[in-house]
């Protein structure tokens, strides 16, 4: 058992337990902020992202004479530890939600990295006569930088993996599409028989759905490359040197493998949350659109004797505790509660942004924390709902042209030949007595027996369907 050592900071001594990495500000912020259970160590990708950050300040204030070699190349291991995530993750306890604009969660990394550094000189933790945090591993920083720094990477960094599972399921559904490209089925509008349509234009509108939100997803990240890395407490740049902003961004980009710019000008940059606005709005807009595809997919194999009944989605657990043979959609209902949790961050993270003062927003740490919460949502979401549903998805080519031809939507290829009114007029005629329209169509003679046959018969060619084929 490793004896407590004390600690002191502006407020006092306090005992910090022996055998962490982190020191008296952490452990203050443990007692304050223990809130949401969501802990800094729960983020590893933004605790690598601040390492990042850590290590090319460090080399930057080496380039400008203010470490010693010997400090810097402490400090650079340090955040290389971290970075590697060398098994230390416990030693980042503060909560993301918490006061100070981020202050807990910098100086949370800077006493780890400090204390790392320390071991690697040979020292004993807490030794800060011969490394500080603050005067050695925060150099040339502040808080209001290294923050929204570190969550722009730590988004940019995850946008890979959005990606990959929107590219993913995108080519999951067009693989249905292009399997089913030319099988007719019922399309509907509120709900209502509209027109014909087929199997493979539904599942390629899904695909497109997607596609869509790739494009605008990597568009939207660029404006998180600009960083305001450098400009320190305000923007003005106070305590850091002239060059500094320039040589970090360097280092930061070849660490990160990201090519960041410093910002035009730090005062806006510091304060501005906008980047963050668009997008967390991209996230809840792919959301959305999950959404609908979700509550489709549910529709579609709804049933499957009583419903639409047209798919089958995959089982993948029983689904009553009580009704014996019973299968849920339960995956497209996880996406549509993923979903909504999304929206609702979205929500959060505007009204943060918009409770920015003067010259510094103090909300970031819930915006970062609902920002990296929809991205870990919709990235694991989107690969189990590719996995666990859409591959294993199956038509039921029978009930579909069964509903086909029961249903009235030839009635709008039919107004082609017999104009509006006569056509709505048969519609109704049908309804009524429960007969196809094809049947009504037939005895009212309007059409000569090739026409019927080429409207009821070929009616993918007649609509206008001649190759339902994805481009």
């Amino acid at each position: 058992m490793i004896a407590d050592r004390i600690e002191t900071d502006l407020i006092g001594p306090l005992a910090v337990p022996g055998h962490v990495l982190y020191g008296v500000h952490t452990r203050r912020a443990e007692q304050n902020f223990d809130v949401s259970g969501l802990r800094l160590k729960d983020f590893p990708e933004f605790i690598q992202s601040m390492a990042m950050v850590k290590k090319a300040a460090c080399l930057a204030n080496m380039e400008l004479g203010l470490l010693s070699p010997e400090k810097a190349q402490a400090i650079s291991d340090a955040c290389g530890d971290i970075i590697e995530l060398k098994g230390i993750e416990e030693n980042f306890p503060v909560d993301m939600m918490q006061g100070g604009a981020g202050t807990s969660t910098n100086m949370n990394v800077n006493e780890v990295v400090t204390n790392l550094a320390l071991i690697k000189l040979g020292a004993k933790i807490g030794d800060y006569a011969r490394l500080h945090p603050n005067d050695d591993v925060n150099l040339s920083q502040s808080t209001n930088d290294v923050y929204p720094t570190a969550i722009r990477l730590t988004v940019l960094r995850a946008c890979d993996g959005l990606v990959s599972a929107q590219v993913n399921l995108r080519d999951a559904f067009r693989a249905k599409a292009l399997q089913h490209a030319n099988e007719l089925k019922v399309g509907r509008t509120q709900l209502q028989d509209a027109v014909p349509m087929t199997v493979g234009q539904e599942f390629e509108a899904f695909a497109e759905l997607i596609d869509e939100d790739i494009v605008q997803l990597q568009s939207v990240a660029r404006l998180l490359l600009e960083i305001n890395l450098g400009g320190s407490a305000i923007g003005t740049s106070i305590n850091v040197p002239r060059e500094f902003p320039g040589i970090v961004c360097g280092h930061l980009s070849r660490i990160s493998g990201i090519q960041l710019v410093a910002a035009r000008n730090f005062i806006e940059a510091t304060s501005d949350t906008g980047g963050f606005v668009s997008f967390s709005g991209m996230l809840k807009r792919i959301a959305v659109k999950l959404t609908k595809i979700c509550n489709d997919l549910r529709l579609l194999s709804s049933g499957p004797l009583g419903g639409l009944g047209e798919i089958r989605l995959p089982p993948v657990q029983a689904g009553s505790s009580i009704m014996p043979g019973k299968i849920n959609p339960v995956i497209p209902e996880m996406v549509n509660q993923l979903s909504f949790q999304v929206i609702g961050n979205d929500l959060t993270v505007t009204l943060a942004a918009s409770a920015g003062q003067l010259q510094l927003n103090a909300m970031e740490p819930v915006i970062v924390l609902n920002i990296l919460q929809s991205l870990r949502l919709l990235t694991r979401g989107m690969r189990i709902f590719k996995e666990r549903c859409v591959d294993g998805i199956e038509v039921d080519f029978d009930r579909c042209r069964a509903l086909l031809d029961q249903s009235l939507v030839l009635a709008t290829p039919l107004a082609k030949l017999i104009g509006y009114g006569k056509a709505a007029e048969l519609s109704k005629r049908a309804l009524a007595g429960k007969r196809t329209l094809r049947q009504v169509v037939e005895e009212a003679g309007v059409l000569l027996p090739d026409q019927v046959e080429h409207i009821f018969g070929n009616s993918a060619e007649f609509a206008g369907l001649p190759d339902a084929s994805p481009a």
